[in-house]
């Protein structure tokens, strides 16, 4: 999938993993708080806005995480163009979430065309080739048949299942702390290369492992991995990418740079 920036799309605001999975938290008041203030002409969300999303029908329950998050995003959508890739927490997002959200959902992966640079954009979860346990789990949820018999269980019934594996994913998680840095599974850079030239672009944008960073996989290739929300945690977390047009012709090209979600102003 490849979107070319409108001339009027000045700045971009790229941003992952907000886990949101509760109504009046932290994390989604200054998300709100955010969509308030971003100028951002589009926001892209790669991947894991919910901390689970068990279906499309969850915006019925009634004043749940689901129904809010994609009010907000509905009105923001007014006056930005909003996208949204799923992530491996959320990977059932649908078109009827889509449309509540007033959103345009994104392929995993996809290119972004602005002011003549090619930006490649993925969750990053398919390119951490040593979480072999995750990736055969991955290959298996992803595929039509397990979704379609997990989506034909009651909503009641995906709810608690989708507990349980997030307490299953929060226990590894907790050993693989315990383990050190030689448990991480970070994405393969021989892959991310290739990923870069099969797109034809110098630079990744990703989510998913929670370690904000800039990569240099090699001469003019680079990796920007984005910062995972936790506005309950000290210090608060929350970073948004920022891509912005040269203020001027003469200027090398469009800037990439962080900034703090709770600092954005309009």
């Amino acid at each position: 999938m490849e979107i070319s920036a409108p001339a009027h799309w000045h700045t971009v605001d790229f941003l992952s993993d907000l886990h949101l999975d509760r109504p009046g938290s932290p994390t989604l008041s200054a998300f709100a708080h955010y969509l308030q203030k971003s100028p951002a002409s589009a926001l892209m969300v790669l991947g894991d806005l919910f901390e689970a999303w068990v279906g499309d029908d969850a915006l019925g329950i009634s004043d749940g995480v689901e129904q809010q998050v994609a009010a907000l995003l509905h009105q923001v959508s007014k006056r930005m163009d909003v996208f949204i890739l799923c992530g491996n927490r959320d990977f059932l997002m649908g078109p009827a979430l889509m449309q509540a959200c007033g959103a345009h959902a994104l392929q995993d992966p996809s290119v972004l065309q602005f002011a003549d640079q090619r930006y490649l954009l993925t969750h990053g979860d398919a390119l951490c080739l040593s979480d072999t346990d995750y990736l055969a789990f991955r290959g298996v949820a992803r595929s039509i048949a397990w979704q379609e018999d997990f989506l034909n269980k009651p909503l009641a019934e995906r709810q608690e299942l989708g507990r349980q594996m997030r307490t299953q994913s929060k226990a590894h998680q907790a050993a693989s702390r315990q383990l050190g840095a030689a448990a991480w599974h970070d994405l393969d850079a021989p892959a991310c290369l290739q990923s870069l030239q099969n797109a034809q672009a110098d630079t990744m944008i990703h989510g998913h492992t929670h370690h904000p960073d800039m990569h240099l996989l090699a001469p003019g290739k680079t990796r920007w991995v984005l910062s995972d929300w936790d506005f309950e945690s000290t210090p608060p977390r929350g970073d948004v990418l920022r891509l912005t047009r040269s203020p001027s012709a003469g200027d090398s090209g469009p800037v990439l740079q962080r900034v703090s979600a709770l600092q954005v102003s309009a």
